[in-house]
């Protein structure tokens, strides 16, 4: 404790990097112009270190070099990058992790190679915050390959995130610039401890003479605005691995915590303080849990120096910290605190931030004018108090509309206004909800209602007040190029009314991120169901066939059946949702566009999913009905082999060449689903194959329409009914011995009513498939 009345000059809490003790005892402080605080220290990397925390902290300083370089013992070898800086939180490393692939003249590679890491099990992790994939070229794409899964299961490289990078000149570049024309930059997960980053081509830079400006693609992981594309400088030669290598690091989140081989996360703080024998965390400290698993320690207010350090952190003396003392006149340091006071001859609180200290009046006033001065200064205060209060609330208010009128604005209101005005029909049957309303439904966002994940945002169930369940979609945060797809959603779902086409319930344009309320489907996706199918319930080869009818119905009826046609553009199995009577119902219109009756096609920026999109559109950029037949025709080949999309084995990695070969080898029955080729008859799988084949036909005048496929698919649905009919049949039939005259008159009647039956079964279908509730 200390008291003291005099100023100096301010002095600022020291942390875990500006601490005079930051070091064990006898370790290190710096390797070069590097700062190496605990639980961080200098070391061999291969057992208990006596300046680090553990191995997985230690560093090697190479005096080699001048000034000596630190290196990340997490690799051997090349694969040691130097530290460049090292924070409370991250650790920087020059990046040294580069894939690159090049091309000859005619197409052919020359060389490949990938880029590779592995943090499983140590306390690091690629930040996402800190980190873009980043790839350079004009005839590229690459997929950074992450692992899933915990170290007792084993991991496997089964997620993917791509970035595509076009252009046919170097003149079409922009300096400085990602946003897919030369140059493109996408986000990494969270938590990301393994990867691997491979290159593609799309026409292996034989197109447009692209080899002959830009022989090699590149892709690599860089700090976020650490990287300026450089334009046609970079497309040429090795410029851009140099100068990556040289000036663009790789960022690494950290966090301390004993890893647990059976979860494959690091412990949390409540977990860590089970066992104080190995919690990192000192005296006068306090725990905060780190998203990447694991936790960080922080000194409590008042108190400074390295958390992870005994003992721990050291009290800070607000009283001698000069000009930024908190107190007039005289302060108290106490433990982890101050207080203020006046000495004799003065009042006040002592605060600077308060009274301060006034000097007393020596004279003979009266008690009664200090009371009535006292009772003065209290009704003014108490006055004060209440104007202020009532000038708050008024303003508070004001605010509150101003905000939602601006949130109504920039999430696109006036262009839903725009659309209403032009059609009355637009937002007849769509109700606005107030964002109070769509909080209690979701127990205000919380992570527990997440149904999934999207490219426009966050899907939450929700219950009504009325006890109705929802979904509710949650979009990004939108710049104005993406206002159009969220209103877009909103137009053409109020448009469409069909069943097997997720209903749009109403929207909220008062908050800060537009809301969409949708229809609550139980069941999931088809895309979970056939790749990650539950042993106690399998989708069986008949509901297959019904969820493409519906899906094909749901098509067709957006082709030529509603109000005005419109191109769904991102058809996929994650996009096609379940009942609960597990019938098929399309979702996710964000990138839908409506289409004058008279329009072919519509020109846009290529959108969509990998493995899904039409070959014509991506050199194009025309959109056409047939280009979402394409996409319904790879849907198709994942049901018959239950296969991705993009395939996790490294020949063959497109799902729609691989399927395509076998039926020219005319070995289809080869790569179907167990399942589907036990219970479907070879006739119904030939067809849905074949169909399957015509839709992806790389000439989309040639692929059928979706009223087509439709009639295609009822047919091989009408003879699979026709043969499980004829067998139940065979197992009811009575005995040999009864009479022929008995057979016939039951084979009759069994001929006329199952025909009958048939006939109204597609009547039904078709009126149901087609015309809206």
């Amino acid at each position: 404790m200390s008291t003291t009345i005099t100023t100096n000059t301010s002095v600022a809490p020291a942390n875990m990097l500006t601490a005079v003790n930051i070091n064990k005892p006898g370790c290190p402080r710096k390797c070069g112009n590097l700062t190496v605080p605990y639980p961080f220290g200098f070391g061999t990397g291969t057992g208990r270190s006596l300046c680090s925390l553990g191995f997985w902290f230690d560093i090697k300083c190479d005096t080699s070099y001048s000034p000596p370089k630190a290196f990340f013992m997490m690799g051997s070898g090349d694969t040691q990058p130097e530290i460049l800086y090292i924070s409370e939180t991250q650790m920087m490393l020059r990046n040294f992790q580069i894939a690159s692939r090049c091309y000859d003249a005619k197409g052919k590679v020359i060389s490949d190679t990938p880029s590779s890491y592995d943090l499983i099990g140590s306390p690091f992790t690629f930040s996402y915050t800190g980190n873009k994939l980043t790839v350079i070229g004009c005839d590229d794409y690459a997929l950074i390959t992450y692992s899933a899964g915990t170290v007792s299961e084993g991991y496997k490289y089964d997620y993917n995130v791509g970035c595509l990078a076009l252009c046919s000149n170097p003149n079409e570049v922009i300096h400085g610039s990602c946003s897919g024309i030369g140059c493109c930059q996408t986000s990494i997960p969270n938590g990301l401890q393994s990867f691997m980053i491979t290159l593609s081509s799309l026409n292996n830079h034989s197109s447009s003479g692209v080899s002959s400006f830009q022989p090699c693609g590149y892709a690599f992981l860089a700090g976020n605005d650490s990287f300026r594309f450089s334009g046609a400088a970079d497309l040429s030669g090795k410029v851009v691995v140099n100068r990556t290598t040289n000036e663009v690091p790789m960022v690494l989140d950290w966090s301390v915590g004993d890893f647990n081989s059976i979860s494959g996360n690091r412990a949390s703080c409540n977990e860590a303080k089970k066992n104080l024998t190995t919690y990192a965390c000192q005296t006068n400290t306090h725990c905060v849990d780190f998203g990447g698993g694991g936790y960080h320690c922080q000194c409590l207010s008042g108190y400074e120096g390295n958390p992870y350090l005994k003992p721990g952190c050291t009290d800070v003396d607000e009283c001698a910290q000069g000009s930024s003392n908190p107190c007039s006149m005289v302060c108290v340091n106490t433990h982890g605190s101050y207080k203020c006071s006046c000495p004799d001859g003065y009042y006040g609180d002592g605060l600077k931030a308060g009274t301060r200290c006034t000097k007393m009046i020596n004279n003979s006033t009266s008690s009664l004018k200090k009371i009535t001065f006292g009772l003065g200064v209290a009704l003014g205060s108490i006055f004060l108090f209440l104007v202020g209060w009532w000038l708050y609330s008024v303003m508070k208010r004001r605010n509150a509309v101003k905000q939602r009128a601006k949130y109504f604005v920039r999430n696109g209101g006036l262009l839903l206004q725009q659309h209403v005005s032009s059609d009355e029909g637009v937002v007849e049957r769509i109700k606005i909800f107030t964002a109070d309303e769509l909080e209690k439904a979701t127990d205000h966002f919380n992570e527990d209602r997440i149904l999934g994940r999207g490219g426009q945002g966050i899907v939450y169930k929700g219950m009504l007040g009325e006890g109705k369940i929802v979904a509710v979609k949650k979009s990004k945060v939108l710049d104005e190029s993406q206002l159009g797809e969220f209103i877009n959603e909103v137009v053409i779902l109020s448009l469409v009314n069909h069943r097997n086409i997720v209903k749009l319930l109403g929207c909220c344009l008062e908050t800060e991120v537009p809301l969409l309320v949708y229809e609550f489907i139980p069941n999931g996706s088809l895309f979970h169901h056939i790749h990650y199918p539950n042993e106690d319930f399998l989708i069986t080869w008949r509901m297959r066939l019904q969820i493409a009818i519906d899906s094909a119905g749901a098509l067709a009826y957006l082709h030529s059946s509603s109000s005005t046609p419109i191109f769904h553009r991102d058809i996929k199995s994650s996009n096609i949702l379940l009942d609960e009577k597990y019938r098929a119902k399309l979702s996710d219109f964000g990138t839908s566009r409506s289409v004058a009756i008279d329009q072919t096609h519509v020109t846009t920026r290529v959108m969509g999913t990998f493995g899904y999109l039409d070959p014509e559109y991506f050199q194009s950029s025309q959109f056409t009905e047939k280009s979402d037949v394409y996409s319904f025709g790879v849907v198709l080949v994942e049901l018959l082999t239950g296969q991705k999309a993009i395939r996790s084995t490294q020949e063959n990695k497109s799902l729609t060449s691989w399927f395509l070969s076998h039926m020219e080898n005319s070995q289809w029955l080869d790569i179907l689903d167990p399942q589907v080729l036990q219970e479907g008859a070879k006739e119904e799988l030939l067809a849905l194959a074949n169909l399957a084949k015509q839709c992806l036909d790389l000439d989309g005048k040639i692929r059928p329409t979706m009223k087509e496929a439709l009639q295609e698919i009822e047919a091989a649905r009408s003879l699979h009914l026709s043969r499980i009919n004829h067998q139940d049949v065979l197992e009811t039939q009575p005995s040999i011995t009864t009479t022929a005259r008995r057979r016939t008159c039951d084979g009759s009647a069994y001929s006329r009513m199952s025909n009958l039956e048939n006939r109204s079964l597609d009547s039904a279908e078709l009126s149901l498939l087609f015309n809206p509730r």
